[in-house]
């Protein structure tokens, strides 16, 4: 990460760092990793038989996507070097590859004289499905891996199933973007944005010009997206939106309808995790891509449980009985971890919990599967904070303050992951996309010991999963001449093969259904899977966070008055009475 981009960071925590003992196939993308091997196997090959005969054709492809994994720009000069034949020769060699469609060649001047070569999707497609089988050959022939079902299955037709392809690598842009000064993205300062910092190199080379990512912290992150709107004319390209800011941003016209810019069918809608999707929407209208779905799940160390023959902890009450089984404070052992900060992080637990215990924080309608958010602009809601079974909300937290660490009351979304990672906690309430803190550093107590579930569930309540995670949405402000090339831009940085790339590369997110369906994805991490499972059995859910206009201010109030719970102020039932009282002002107010 950039000193630059490391100064916008201002949530008092270090970026996202991989143990060296990590394996390079946890982070390196299969197809990396088969050119790679592929390239070092002809070297070899020509280094020890005499006499050979070079392929000039595999020699430039292995080049091309080399260099296009690299984020490297490659040239037709650099490809006749590469061929490993006399000039002419490879000439004729390299318009053999393109007249056969496996190349892409994109203007890099005005006059068109000067260009630079790509993978066309026929390469990139028909290459990774070679890799998989040169690795899948590999497992077998030099026994570095015993024999899985799956490979079993491979020779049997298992592979040819819809649901097995694989995801090629993104493409480059046909046409470079025209945007003066590169295209500006203004992010959330988490994993999965710095992941895609990391691939600045390889996705400026895919669009063609700079990209300037800029990061915050969640609430300057939304304060930064507010200023902005008041400018004539917007700093960035793209902008990322919590899922609960959608309603307070289109009523402020901050971001603009995506039917607006762009035919929102070359997204491939159906693909979106369906909560995720709906999410984007404000009374049936897109008004952003899913960039990251991102579930908040309960982590907890299996190891542990099966050592204790616990069974996992599915009930509030049973997070209860574990966390008082496993805490013991002398040999710095702990219950359990959460958002117990004062203010957003607090708000956000008591949303969640709230739901956990069957019921939205507002008196959204009830309907099949849960509660009704696709319609909140067409009428006035009122807060909810002061039921009964708020309160039960309210006593679990009170409950689980007994069982945690010491610092509960200052841990918000990176503290809360550390103890857990680090063996000192037995569960602990995170999004998926913290989980690279201990899914890629094998030093970690929790690597390889973590299970998956959805939010434990109250007497009255469901298994759930909140969904969280950020949409790309486009300035209301956006200068007009640079929406064209924006869209495109948010089309490629959205797509699968994108998306897969941000998996591959440490990212535990993936909002579309054919990336967490990639085996080469599934091999990664049990959280894909997994989320696709809680998404068919329709336990992923966006209303526990309902984006109306007030929620941001709604979240702030309950994370001061149950702080004030937390440290003994004020009880349960008189700290639920305040949120509530405070909420129907902000709810009577209007937001412009």
């Amino acid at each position: 990460m950039s000193e630059a981009l490391h100064s916008d960071i201002h949530f008092g925590r270090r970026p996202l760092q991989r143990s060296s003992t990590v394996s390079a196939s946890v982070a390196a993308p299969e197809l990396a990793r088969v050119v790679e091997f592929l390239t070092s196997l002809c070297i070899e090959l020509d280094a020890s038989i005499e006499p050979n005969t070079p392929n000039p054709h595999l020699n430039m492809i292995l080049h091309l996507l080399h260099s296009h994994s690299e984020g490297r720009l490659v040239s037709p000069s650099s490809m006749v070097a590469a061929a490993g034949v006399p000039y002419a020769t490879a000439t004729r060699k390299l318009a053999e590859l393109k007249d056969s469609g496996l190349l892409e060649q994109r203007p890099r001047t005005k006059s068109g004289k000067s260009f630079s070569l790509h993978p066309s999707p026929r390469l990139l497609d028909r290459f990774s499905q070679v890799a998989d089988r040169i690795e899948r050959l590999a497992r077998v022939s030099f026994g570095t891996a015993s024999e899985t079902e799956e490979t079993e299955h491979y020779y049997y037709g298992g592979s040819y199933q819809a649901a097995r392809a694989t995801i090629a690598p993104p493409r480059a842009l046909p046409q470079p973007l025209k945007l003066p000064g590169g295209l500006r993205i203004l992010v959330h300062g988490d994993p999965t944005f710095m992941v895609m910092d990391n691939l600045k190199r390889q996705f400026e080379q895919l669009v063609g010009t700079n990209i300037h990512q800029r990061a915050f912290s969640i609430d300057r992150l939304r304060e930064e997206a507010l200023r902005n709107s008041d400018r004539s004319k917007s700093r960035y390209d793209l902008i990322a939106v919590d899922l609960p800011w959608l309603g307070e941003f289109i009523k402020k016209g901050v971001i603009r309808p995506l039917t607006d810019v762009m035919d929102v069918s070359r997204l491939d809608p159906a693909d979106f995790h369906t909560a995720g999707w709906r999410a984007a929407h404000w009374d049936g209208t897109p008004y952003g891509v899913p960039s990251q779905t991102t579930p908040e799940l309960m982590f907890y160390r299996k190891d542990w449980f099966a050592s204790e023959g616990l069974e996992p902890p599915v009930t509030t009450d049973a997070v209860i009985d574990a966390a008082r089984h496993f805490h013991d404070p002398r040999r710095g052992r702990y219950g359990v971890a959460w958002n117990a900060a004062r203010g957003t992080a607090l708000g956000h637990t008591f949303m969640m919990t709230c739901a956990a215990f069957g019921q939205p924080i507002i008196d959204l309608p009830e309907i099949a599967g849960g509660y009704d958010a696709d319609h909140l602009g067409s009428r006035e809601f009122r807060p909810a904070l002061n039921t009964d079974r708020a309160l039960a909300a309210a006593d679990y937290l009170m409950q689980l303050l007994e069982f945690s660490p010491p610092d509960i009351l200052s841990m918000s979304w990176y503290e809360r992951v550390r103890p857990y990672a680090s063996g000192k906690v037995a569960m602990a309430y995170g999004y998926t996309l913290l989980a690279p803190y201990f899914e890629l550093d094998d030093s970690c107590s929790a690597h390889g010991n973590t299970g998956y579930l959805p939010h434990p569930h109250g007497p009255e309540g469901a298994p759930i999963a909140p969904v969280g995670g950020y949409v790309f949405c486009v300035p209301s402000n956006l200068a007009e001449e640079r929406l064209e090339d924006t869209v495109e831009a948010l089309v490629a940085f959205t797509s699968p093969g994108a998306q897969k790339l941000y998996a591959q590369s440490g990212s535990r997110t993936a909002p579309r259904y054919s990336v967490g369906a990639d085996p080469e994805v599934r091999r990664l991490s049990p959280i894909f899977e997994l989320v696709d499972q809680m998404s068919w059995r329709d336990e992923l859910q966006f209303w526990p966070r309902p984006p109306i206009p007030q929620i941001s201010d709604i979240i702030r109030i309950c994370g001061h008055e149950l702080h004030d719970m937390l440290r003994g102020i004020v009880s349960p039932r008189e700290a639920l009475d305040r949120a509530q009282a405070r909420a129907e002002d902000f709810m009577r107010q209007q937001v412009t």
